[in-house]
């Protein structure tokens, strides 16, 4: 049999052709005790069943790596479904979100979960892993695959298998257990070192360590208006009779798509009129304050809830938070030096607050305007003045924090938090990240109306994360309520577009994976038309068209 030159980890091998990464990386002494989940084969990511069949250089990928990371929870999540189909074969199992550094999800059987029944399943986990199994990768034909998920009665997989357009899938089997994932898998179940599992009502909350402390567990938080929206999110998946991609993908088969799209829309506009309602009620509120994420609809969510306002009798007079930045050169720095305009030292809270009091005082006030272009402040005889009832709509990603309005007292103010929190999975194994929604959205939008490419986007978003965990998660539990921006539908019509500028990312790119993982959920969507979508939607912001503003 040939030899093949292999360097790793400073060392150079001489190993057969076709030798597997894992059994190089056996060869090979790593140190650092932080589990190993993939290969990096000549620059390439490949998983460590992969084999070598050309010289190379080979990089050890663990999970302080982001794919790596991915695949360790992918592993772990194939592990815990297995421990319970092992304990309960009946049982149906969803992951459905991120919550708390972990992931959510249900256990849906005859006897409903307890906490006896997930201590079972976390001896059973731990089982598994210490037998180090295999998890071996099969290639099979489509059909086949749906046979087997038949009799599995996983209807979420054969529904989505249903829609997919090759003749072979690829599947991961455990132990005799197949299962389907998008993404990548670790080589063996040993490689889990770390993990957690909590009873959370009325599910679990699936824990591991994250890639910058792979030897820690993270400490969890309680987020009890964030569940509550959850759920409400998946009453509305019931209320639509769409609970995974495959069922949404029927539904745009057989043509009942503009029924989906009416009552999603529909959804979105009772929650906004309730929202209203909830104001209207407290006849102190005077401030309404909203903030969230990166691409969450808050400019339209703000516009629609005004003319909610106003059904009620109120009127909403916006203030731009951006107007209230200080001159360029009084603006922080962050850890690198560069300027850091999501600080909220990058406001001038003070005379923010003094045009607030003076406002409350029903007096007229000038309100400053900014000049992006040359990073100061100017007046230009802007000026406003509150009616008697009249209600400030104050739209920024420091809403939530308390130091943004501190001299206004607490009853006067309103305070709402909006994101995109899907709950739309891809199957009942395989979900859809919340932020990448997100992701998406802003991409179809920096692409559609502000000239940036996908690339751009991608390469920005880390940044755009480090600030929304610094300045908006952290108060997100400080909300009033929370309104989730998601439709039902939305990824359906954001698919295209997206696509075209991830197409143009090539494998040089430092984004390339993210765009590769990105494509990989997005090619299960089946295409809805643009113009579909109401002009008043939130989806609006994005893809452009909407009734109140032009971009």
């Amino acid at each position: 049999m040939s030899k093949l030159k292999v360097r790793i980890n400073g060392n150079e091998l001489l190993v057969d052709k076709g030798t597997t990464i894992y059994d190089v990386i056996k060869q090979v002494d790593c140190k650092d005790n932080i589990p190993i989940v993939l290969g990096k084969v000549n620059g390439e990511y490949c998983e460590l069943l992969s084999k070598i069949e050309k010289d190379a250089d080979i990089e050890t990928v663990n999970i302080t790596d982001k794919l790596g990371s991915k695949t360790f929870i992918r592993t772990l999540q194939f592990i815990l479904i297995k421990s319970v189909l092992d304990l309960f074969p009946e049982a149906q199992i969803t992951i459905e979100h991120a919550l708390s550094k972990g992931l959510f999800g249900e256990i849906h059987k005859e006897v409903p979960l307890s906490e006896e029944d997930i201590q079972k399943i976390k001896v059973r986990m731990n089982e598994v892993i210490q037998k180090d199994i295999q998890i071996k990768k099969v290639c099979m034909n489509r059909e086949e695959a749906i046979k087997i998920f038949t009799s599995y009665k996983m209807e979420d997989k054969v529904r989505l298998l249903n829609h997919v357009n090759t003749d072979t899938v690829k599947l991961y089997e455990l132990d005799g257990r197949y299962d389907y994932f998008y993404g990548s898998m670790a080589y063996s179940t040993g490689v889990i070192n770390l993990f957690d599992l909590k009873y959370y009502e009325p599910g679990f909350l699936l824990k591991y360590p994250i890639e910058t402390d792979p030897f820690n567990m993270p400490k969890s938080t309680e987020y009890k208006k964030l569940s509550k929206i959850f759920r409400e999110t998946e009453q509305w998946g019931n209320i639509l009779g769409v609970g995974d991609v495959g069922s949404l993908n029927d539904k745009v088969e057989n043509k009942e798509i503009v029924d989906i799209i009416r009552v999603a829309e529909a959804l979105h506009e009772k929650k906004i009129a309730y929202i209203a309602d909830m104001i209207s009620e407290r006849e102190n509120v005077k401030i309404i304050l909203i903030a969230g994420p990166s691409s969450s609809g808050k400019t339209t969510f703000a516009r629609r809830l005004g003319i909610q306002l106003r059904v009620n009798g109120l009127i909403p007079v916006p203030i731009s938070l951006d107007d209230y930045f200080v001159n360029r050169e009084s603006t922080p720095k962050d850890e690198n030096g560069e300027y850091d305009f999501e600080s909220i030292y990058a406001l001038d809270l003070e005379l923010f607050n003094k045009n607030l009091e003076q406002l409350l005082n029903y007096e007229e006030v000038e309100i400053p305007s900014f000049n992006f272009k040359t990073g100061s402040r100017e007046w230009i005889n802007q000026k406003i003045k509150l009616p008697k009832n009249g209600v400030l709509i104050i739209e920024g990603i420091h809403g939530l924090n308390e130091m943004l309005t501190s001299s206004i007292p607490k009853e006067n103010k309103f305070k709402i938090y909006i994101s995109a929190l899907t709950q739309l999975n891809v199957d009942n194994h395989n979900r859809i990240a919340t932020t990448d929604v997100r992701i998406i959205r802003r991409i179809v939008r920096d692409y559609l109306s502000r000239g940036y490419g996908g690339e751009d986007t991608l390469k920005m978003w880390p940044s755009i994360k480090r600030g929304e965990e610094k300045n908006i998660f952290v108060f997100q539990e400080n909300a009033d309520v929370m309104f989730n921006s998601t439709l039902l539908y939305e990824l359906c019509v954001l698919k295209q577009y997206a696509l075209k500028e991830l197409e143009k990312i090539n494998s040089k790119s430092p984004v390339y994976y993210e765009a590769l993982r990105l494509k990989s959920f997005l090619h299960f969507f089946k295409n809805v038309e643009m113009d579909l979508v109401p002009d008043n939607s939130i989806l609006r912001e994005f893809i452009g068209g909407s009734c109140f503003y032009k971009y």
